[in-house]
């Protein structure tokens, strides 16, 4: 599902990525883990074509990243989810607008977006607050609505960037518990954290990052 070969991303003369090979097969968890500033973050950016490596090759999908020319990047997109630390919603808008706006930028048919949010709603335990403002809802309801969006596509690979972070430990666990069930529907999940324990009480494969280099990448345990 996704392969890198030999990726560098440099800003000036600080490599944030340095010589990064790695191989995470369709249908696994993996965590992307390390100290603050290793890398996690600019691995996931380069994953879903918001930066470019310097050198180097991404494979997402059998699609060549670092090529794609940007008037195709929407098209990757399509096949990839992603949910942000800080929500990224539009607050002033109701929780299911806010996911179908996942829907409208691909030009999905009306009746398909009628169908499909309630149901990725129901999936995160949010189909009753449909109608409800996403900035009235608390921080774990707020990212359980990110999930949905990132997830109504029903993309192939879902990229979570610290998903987390802004959350008490009970809401964590849910998150946590949301984004396992998605990995069993058969979606490919990445999850960049630090969160020790989170990593513990949900064990899945970690890579591990330090200054830019991947120091720990053990075998894939992808699902047969």
């Amino acid at each position: 599902m996704i392969r890198l070969y030999h990726v560098v991303k440099s800003y000036g003369e600080h490599h944030a990525l340095d010589d990064v090979s790695l191989t995470i097969d369709k249908g696994e968890f993996v965590y992307v883990t390390g100290p603050s500033g290793a890398g996690k973050s600019t691995l996931l950016k380069l994953l879903y074509g918001a930066e470019r490596p310097t050198s180097g090759k991404l494979l997402v999908g059998g699609v060549d990243v670092a090529a794609l020319p940007r008037g195709r990047l929407p098209q990757l997109r399509r096949n990839v989810g992603i949910v942000f630390q800080d929500f990224k919603l539009l607050p002033r808008r109701t929780v299911g607008a806010n996911v179908a706006l996942a829907l409208e930028v691909v030009n999905a048919p009306p009746e398909q977006v009628r169908r499909r949010v309630p149901a990725v709603l129901n999936i995160v335990g949010l189909k009753e607050r449909e109608d409800s403002l996403a900035g009235e809802l608390s921080g774990g309801e707020q990212q359980r609505v990110a999930i949905a969006r990132a997830i109504v596509n029903d993309p192939a690979v879902l990229f979570a960037d610290e998903p987390t972070g802004n959350l008490d430990g009970a809401m964590a666990v849910e998150v946590m518990e949301i984004l396992q069930a998605v990995n069993l529907r058969g979606t490919t999940v990445l999850v960049a954290t630090h969160d020790v324990g989170l990593m513990d009480r949900f064990p899945h494969r970690r890579v591990r990052f330090e200054g830019g280099r991947l120091v720990q990448s053990p075998q894939s345990r992808a699902r047969s």
